[in-house]
């Protein structure tokens, strides 16, 4: 019977992880700007220079952007769920 705790740990975790991303959804109006004080907010020992380039990278939109943001923040060791979601903010319209 020690499977229900182990479930429910399981469940527990899978909440708090849906619920981290959820958290980080991207606003409706987000830009570079968006990207990088949603980084400097959530990671604040990130280097500002580094966030920056990273938010000018994904700001032209598209896959190669976000995925050049998205390296380069996590190079700044930015949790990923973070760099991604931050990224996707850098390149959606204003």
């Amino acid at each position: 019977m020690r499977l229900i705790p182990r479930l429910t740990a399981a469940l527990s975790g899978l909440v708090l992880a849906l619920g981290g991303v959820v958290a980080l959804a991207p606003a409706a109006h987000a830009s570079p700007h968006a990207c990088f004080s949603t980084v400097l907010e959530h990671h604040p020992v990130a280097n500002e220079e580094v966030v920056e380039r990273a938010c000018l990278l994904g700001e032209e939109g598209g896959a190669e952007s976000v995925r050049a943001c998205y390296f380069e923040l996590r190079q700044e060791y930015v949790p990923a769920v973070l760099a991604y979601e931050a990224c996707r903010r850098a390149g959606a319209e204003e």
